[in-house]
């Protein structure tokens, strides 16, 4: 639809925007002393009013040569064309109706128009209407430019909601496949063990279901979820498994992408204490400094690269969620120096608004 049609006030804005001209025509003819104040306004404005209604053909005129695929010699040949036809209509319309109007008036001299004055209203018809096609022009780039914007953020939004059904499908098969046989296997010989584990089982997956549907969540709830997986996996390895939080007070309101914590912890047990016959403990540092939140985990690895499966891949997919999110804000790297693996992360503090206030 026309953007000038689709909204009554900038159709109101467009029509004012003529009459407005009409009476800069009808000023001019008035200071060049060629009629009177009254005959001016009653032969400009419905011509500008008229102008203004082939001058909104001018929209079509542009979308008929799209910006990015024209060629410069072909959009001032159309253009120049269109403002042709329009200086000569405009020119014919203005001897039209001031024959009208002398007649309606019954006065043959109200407005003598000579070939100079025929060659002012044809350049006067030119121009405008070339006006026109520029603003137009400008329009519709800016218009691309605003549709392109809002295709560029409804892709981000269809990644995100990608980015978290893939989030749901790495919690990894063998940690569920796992669990569930550990429970099998209690439930013979130590019944309330294994209903500890359900229990933590479900929580655990109930909440990542909550969380995976928000954008950013606060530390404190990912915590919590990493509470809900340990409890799991405290059950499945038992004193094997150690794990160590320090966590700051400010740093628990800081709100971060969605499982970014949880799945490091998970790579931990899967690539570290697993595969230690003794196990070891995790360590988890989270703190905030000059507006940055620091998180690092470490954790024991058996030195044997025979023994370790490795823990490239979810790393590098916590990177490439970083710098989605954050651009080149946000920091992420580890290090594995003999039998510790240190990974590091450092993203902006943020706090929910109703927190900072309180």
């Amino acid at each position: 639809m026309h953007p000038i049609l689709s909204d009554s006030r900038r159709f109101l804005v467009y029509i004012a925007a003529w009459l407005l001209t009409g009476c800069f025509i009808a000023r001019l003819l008035v200071v060049a002393d060629l009629t009177s104040g009254s005959y001016s306004l009653l032969f400009s404005l419905p011509l500008t009013l008229l102008c203004g209604f082939f001058s909104s053909s001018a929209y079509f005129v542009c979308r008929s040569i799209p910006f990015n695929q024209r060629a410069f010699l072909t959009a001032v040949l159309v253009f120049a064309s269109a403002s042709l036809i329009s200086g000569l209509l405009w020119l014919g319309v203005c001897h039209g109706w001031n024959k009208v109007l002398m007649i309606l008036l019954d006065d043959p001299t109200a407005l003598p128009i000579s070939p100079h004055l025929s060659v002012i209203f044809f350049l006067a018809g030119f121009t405008l209407y070339l006006l026109a096609l520029l603003a137009f022009d400008v329009y519709i780039a800016f218009d691309n430019m605003r549709a392109s914007e809002r295709r560029e953020a409804a892709s981000r939004l269809l990644a995100r909601d990608a980015e978290l059904q893939v989030l749901r499908s790495q919690i990894d098969p063998h940690f569920l496949f796992n669990s569930l046989n550990s429970i099998s296997a209690l439930t013979a010989i130590d019944a309330a063990s294994a209903r500890n584990m359900t229990i933590a089982l479900a929580d655990f997956f109930r909440q990542t279901l909550i969380i995976a549907e928000k954008e950013k969540i606060t530390l404190k709830e990912e915590l919590r979820l990493c509470e809900n997986f340990l409890a799991v996996e405290k059950i499945r390895f038992g004193k094997k498994l150690g794990t160590e939080f320090h966590v700051s007070e400010e740093a628990e309101q800081a709100l971060i992408p969605p499982m970014i914590l949880q799945p490091l912890l998970e790579n931990a047990i899967k690539h570290g204490i697993r595969n230690l016959a003794r196990g070891g403990v995790i360590v988890v540092t989270i703190l905030q400094r000059d507006r940055w939140l620091h998180i690092s985990v470490q954790n024991p690895v058996s030195p044997d690269p025979v023994n370790s499966t490795g823990n490239g891949l979810g790393l590098v997919n916590l990177r490439q969620r970083f710098s989605a999110l954050y651009g080149e804000q946000a920091r992420v790297s580890w290090q594995q120096a003999n039998d510790q693996f240190l990974l590091e992360m450092a993203l902006p503090f943020e706090q929910d608004s109703h927190d900072r206030h309180e």
